[in-house]
């Protein structure tokens, strides 16, 4: 199985990404620099979590115009598999892989903390090897991540089953402690209708090994491999 990660002017989680990948998984997996304009071959794309070109203008604004980014759009409309992380989140946002908006924190300022996430849909290339409704800790860090979509929107995202990911306490609640942000529905990651394209702002990479605090972040990747192991 192969993977690139794209790398922007500002990225500084891709070091960590290509270290699940490589050295956790033992995958084949390569950087692309932003400004080309072809993939190299893979199964699975990610855009990491940083800060794309400083974050000016907005998060992902400007990434949205890089010359790599026709590549990944058309490799996600042929069903491969994209992976957004944090600022990779906020981008697929911005070139319309995934709908909605991310705005800033609620409180204005950034965070840096480990939350909750209950795991709402188990169905997607990313998430079959978590339980349904079981509840992962998984850290964050943005300034940036208070998810909004209207409300027609999120009555789409419902009924399609798009919600991937929620903030809630230990219990499993949704409640407006939890939901650190402040996002709509205390949404903290989605998909596109097929489920090939995942976005989301807590960094599964930071806790796929137990020297990190924690492994919750694992079973992310390693659904995504099981997805092209043979049944």
């Amino acid at each position: 199985m192969n993977a690139n990660v794209i790398r922007f002017p500002g990225s500084n989680c891709d070091e960590d990404v290509l270290n699940v990948l490589k050295n956790v998984l033992n995958l084949d997996a390569e950087f692309i620099w932003h400004d080309e304009t072809k993939l190299k071959n893979p199964h699975l794309v990610v855009l990491p979590g940083g800060f794309s070109y400083g974050d000016y203008w907005r998060a992902g604004a400007m990434a949205k115009i890089s010359p790599i980014v026709p590549a990944i759009k058309e490799f996600a409309k042929e069903g491969g598999l994209v992976l957004g992380i944090c600022n990779g989140f906020q981008i697929l946002t911005e070139i319309g892989l995934l709908p909605g908006a991310l705005l800033k924190n609620k409180n204005q300022q950034f965070i840096c903390d480990w939350v909750n996430l209950r795991v709402e849909n188990t169905k997607t290339p990313f998430t079959t090897l978590y339980k349904q409704d079981s509840v992962v800790r998984i850290p964050i860090a943005h300034s940036e991540g208070r998810y909004y979509i209207d409300e027609a929107g999120l009555e789409t995202l419902k009924k399609q089953n798009q919600i991937v990911f929620r903030y809630c306490n230990p219990a499993g609640k949704l409640t407006e402690e939890s939901n650190v942000n402040g996002s709509l529905d205390s949404i903290a990651g989605i998909c596109n209708p097929a489920g090939n394209v995942l976005g989301l702002m807590p960094h599964p990479e930071r806790c796929s090994e137990a020297i990190l605090g924690g492994i919750d972040g694992l079973p992310l990747f390693q659904s995504i491999v099981k997805t092209f192991q043979p049944a």
